[in-house]
């Protein structure tokens, strides 16, 4: 039998449940708003600044400052903020663009259409590019010691070079004059004597600032001693003034090493997997572009030179690649005791300004 509760006790029993339902209610309002209160904050915080109703985001800025080199956290703020208002004037352009209407303008459509096909395309060549395996241990060793004129032979030259206005008749002659000039200031005065038009520059370069096809044949060359390259309207003449053995070690050229045949081999996968797309797709030419395509056909300038990855070697034909590993080596000193004068290279040159 159940005992009835005293009115007295029951009031109480109602009064305690009230005031646990208030403080429920409450701590839940609270908990709701502190809630608001960080997402709010959240927002405030991605939100760098406002330009009339929209908004310029810390991710805004964050993607341009990647797409720089690294700068020092010294200098992050301040990058930040130039950037911050560069996107601002950015922004206020592009408002007034869109109340003009010129987001509309064929020209402007075009150029929207052509940076898309852009990102796009280089986002997929850069995802093939992205399965190039890359160089082990024994592959960059390879290549240190098949490149001794880059690396632990590496020479900075001084070199004098001078361009030669000619007729193709003319080039032959001129060839014989280099060979039997005792000098090449004497070759030089011939010039001049002869009134053959030519401009002269002198530059210090290390073995990795000259192009990639040329290296050996620099290494081979003695100081004193001049190039005669044959040129469309001319000559061309570099002559080895002096030059300084200056070598890399392995361990320094490893990094470029790396880079360099890991740069290789992304090019050799995106050229392989273009040939096949072009292989499955059907390409028909229309107007000017078919007569022209018929007479001569497309062909990739690196398909001959570019085998199957899987019996590539450390590294493509020199003719395939333009430039060198670019070692980070100490800055080319063009006054160095080694290297001549300035007096002694301008005897060669002298006049030529």
């Amino acid at each position: 039998m159940t005992m009835p509760v005293p009115p007295r006790l029951r009031l109480r029993r109602r009064i305690s449940a009230a005031r646990a339902l208030a403080v429920a209610i409450v701590a839940g309002a609270t908990l709701l708003a502190g809630c608001g209160d960080k997402k709010k904050e959240k927002a405030a915080t991605q939100t760098a600044a406002k330009v009339n109703k929209e908004e310029i985001t810390v991710h805004q800025i964050n993607f341009i400052l990647g797409q720089q080199r690294a700068l020092a956290p010294e200098q992050a703020a301040s990058a930040s903020r130039v950037v911050l208002e560069r996107l601002i004037d950015q922004e206020l352009a592009l408002q007034k663009a869109a109340d003009q209407k010129l987001d509309r303008d064929p020209r402007v459509v075009q150029q929207i259409d052509a940076a898309r096909r852009e990102i796009i395309a280089r986002a997929y060549l850069e995802k093939i590019g992205g399965g190039a395996p890359k160089p082990t241990p024994a592959e960059v060793t390879a290549y240190y010691e098949a490149h001794p004129a880059l690396f632990k032979e590496r020479r900075v030259y001084s070199l004098q070079e001078v361009s030669i206005e000619a007729a193709p008749e003319q080039v032959t002659d001129l060839k014989s004059r280099l060979s039997e000039a005792k000098s090449f200031a004497d070759f030089v005065t011939y010039l001049k004597a002869s009134n053959i038009r030519f401009s002269g520059n002198e530059a210090v370069r290390g073995a990795e600032q000259l192009p990639l096809a040329s290296v050996d044949q620099f290494a081979k060359m003695k100081d004193g001693q001049a190039m005669f390259n044959a040129r469309p309207g001319g000559a061309q003449v570099i002559h080895l003034a002096a030059s300084r053995a200056q070598p890399v070690t392995l361990q320094q050229a490893t990094p470029a090493i790396e880079q360099f045949l890991l740069n290789e081999r992304k090019r050799k996968l995106i050229a392989d997997d273009m040939q096949a797309l072009r292989g499955a797709a059907k390409i028909e030419y229309a107007g000017d572009f078919a007569a022209d395509a018929a007479r001569s056909p497309y062909r990739p300038a690196s398909a001959p030179e570019l085998p199957p990855l899987t019996t590539m070697p450390a590294t493509l034909p020199a003719s395939a690649v333009q430039a060198a590993p670019q070692v980070d080596v100490a800055p080319i000193d063009s006054n160095a005791a080694s290297m001549p004068s300035g007096s002694t290279l301008d005897k060669g040159l002298k006049g030529l300004k």
